[in-house]
């Protein structure tokens, strides 16, 4: 019986000593790693590590060639929440006829804006309003507004030329100096495309600036005092 006894007593000592040796040999092979590039893209969801040196596009060299019927179609993933309408009601969200270049969460026929929008100041030039339209979380953190985002430049610039043109007409800012590059990564790499659009802004033979983009129907010209000084117009 001893000898019966430790014969088994081997055979089930050598079994656990080979499947604790198969489940190390196998987690050495198909250890899990997260995957360098998603298999697809989650709209509004930001990629890990974004943002940590990744050129931001300077928005004023997208603005000038902007396509205001391309903004119309952006826009209907706002018709949900507002109207644009001039004498619109208030919906989910405020009557946005005559936005631009207005105070930020002032106004709109008493519209309960949030108190995190209400701190932020200042007015919806097209700095601010690119800013919240790239995300309206990180402009006012505490913001009632659900929207993720419009992570693509060329369609925030489309929708500001429309909203622009939905009784506001401010001016648009001039582009900031070396802007180029970061606008021809951002419309895909179309170099010559931004380039002349950097140029149509910036350069002028009489001092003046010389607006030779093709900007969309309607779009306001570029503020050529504006452009002198370099400053952006809220």
């Amino acid at each position: 019986m001893d000898l019966k006894t430790n014969t088994i007593a081997g055979w089930a000592l050598g079994a656990g000593i080979v499947a604790l040796g198969s489940a190390i040999v196998g987690n050495m092979i198909f250890e899990g790693h997260r995957p360098e590039k998603m298999g697809y893209a989650i709209e509004g969801v930001e990629e890990e590590g974004a943002g940590g040196g990744a050129a931001e596009v300077d928005i004023a060299t997208l603005l000038p060639t902007a396509d205001a019927a391309k903004g119309a179609e952006v826009f209907k993933k706002c018709a949900a929440c507002h109207t644009i309408t001039q004498g619109g009601a208030n919906g989910v969200g405020p009557n946005l006829y005559a936005t631009m270049g207005e105070a930020i969460a002032q106004g709109k026929a008493g519209f309960a804006f949030s108190d995190a929008l209400k701190g932020v100041g200042g007015s919806w030039n097209f700095e601010n309003m690119n800013a919240w339209l790239t995300s309206p979380r990180k402009f006012a953190n505490g913001t009632k507004m659900t929207f993720a985002g419009l992570g693509n430049a060329q369609d925030r610039a489309n929708v500001m030329v429309y909203l622009n043109q939905q009784g506001s007409n401010i001016p648009l800012p001039a582009p900031k100096a070396g802007a180029t590059d970061a606008a021809a990564a951002d419309t895909g790499g179309n170099t010559a495309a931004a380039t002349n659009a950097v140029e149509a802004d910036v350069r002028g033979e009489t001092g003046d600036i010389a607006n030779t983009g093709t900007a969309a129907s309607g779009a306001p010209s570029v503020d050529p005092e504006a452009a002198r000084k370099g400053a952006r117009t809220e």
